[in-house]
């Protein structure tokens, strides 16, 4: 009759963990952070995201920032609307102010 027991308690959390996958309540796709999933640090990660919510979502925006860098400006990209026209520089007005 003990084995019943054992195997309530067992399917209990399957079920239970079926239901917090479905629900969003936690994620064990490993879709969003592949690098975690790669160097075996995902089971620590299921820890920090049922015991440190906090925690694990400042790790996954870590990785966001630091897979996803912000593009570094190129040459031939233009202005992109930061002069928002033509910029003229008068030379012979800055003579007569430094004379």
């Amino acid at each position: 009759m003990n084995w019943w027991i054992f195997g309530g308690v067992v399917v209990g959390i399957a079920v239970l963990g079926y239901l917090a996958q479905r629900f969003r309540w936690i994620d064990l796709s490993g879709r969003g952070n592949a690098s975690s999933a790669s160097n075996g640090a995902g089971l620590m990660g299921i820890g920090d995201e049922v015991f440190a919510p906090s925690r694990h979502e400042a790790a996954l925006e870590m990785d966001r920032q630091t897979i996803l860098p912000a593009p570094a400006p190129v040459a031939g990209d233009g202005d992109k609307g930061i002069y928002e026209g033509q910029v003229t520089i008068d030379l012979a007005r800055v003579r007569k102010q430094d004379s």
